[in-house]
């Protein structure tokens, strides 16, 4: 399950919940001191707060997965939203493997979900550039980690679910993206990689406004190194 600062934990201390709590969000969170962690504000209350794979995958199968804190799903109205944290993965190896492991697990999961809503909207962190106009420099980093061809054949197995982007429906266009490494003036160099998404079912791709990368917190002094990615409906 997921707290809702009932009893303090220490993920509720050091997660910056008071200014959020002021302005009158409703905060659900899943965390690990010092590594992973994932949370859904929302101005309405939510419903069937899951945490992790382990409720529609069994916690047998979920075990290796569900040590880190990557998943968070809870329903508003009749949507259902997953917030997610991919592993990074590291070039080769076993974090490599735990990485495509994770995402055959995900698409699992909301093949689950997929069951039981026919809305969904997917969002987060899922450290893959889908395609080169979503890095700056495609050929410097071909077959890099966050943008090899089994890291994207996992992701566009996940989207011929059902799922679109509704970032390229409104830009199409490279020289967009959401995270860039701190060193060797990244930012102020524009040069990044596109690796935070949200993906949503046909319905609500259809409703959607808009949606943007909101770079103006990366400006600020001691930022993260990933900017918001904002939809609209």
């Amino acid at each position: 399950m997921c707290y809702a600062y009932k009893k303090p934990r220490w993920w509720m201390l050091t997660f910056p919940n008071r200014p959020f709590l002021d302005l009158g969000y409703h905060l659900y969170i899943s965390g690990q001191k010092s590594y992973n962690g994932v949370a859904i504000l929302s101005r309405t209350p939510l419903k069937d707060i899951k945490t992790g794979f382990a409720p529609l995958l069994g916690s047998e199968t979920a075990a290796i997965f569900d040590e880190q804190k990557r998943v968070i799903a809870g329903v508003v109205g009749n949507v259902c939203v997953v917030n997610l944290y991919v592993p990074n993965g590291t070039a080769g190896g076993e974090k490599y493997n735990f990485k495509l492991t994770w995402l055959r697990a995900l698409r699992e999961y909301l093949k689950q979900l997929q069951q039981r809503f026919t809305h969904l909207w997917i969002c987060g962190d899922f450290n893959i550039a889908p395609e080169d106009r979503d890095i700056h420099d495609p050929v410097a980093y071909h077959n890099h980690i966050m943008a090899t061809e089994p890291e994207r054949q996992a992701l566009q197995m996940i989207l011929e679910l059902g799922f679109a982007d509704p970032f390229r429906k409104f830009t199409p266009e490279a020289g967009h993206y959401s995270w860039w490494d701190y060193r060797a003036a990244a930012f102020r160099r524009n040069l990044g990689w596109r690796i935070d998404h949200h993906y949503l079912t046909p319905a609500l791709y259809e409703r959607t406004k808009q949606c943007w990368i909101d770079i103006t917190p990366r400006k600020q002094l001691q930022p993260s190194d990933h900017a918001p990615v904002i939809v609209e409906l």
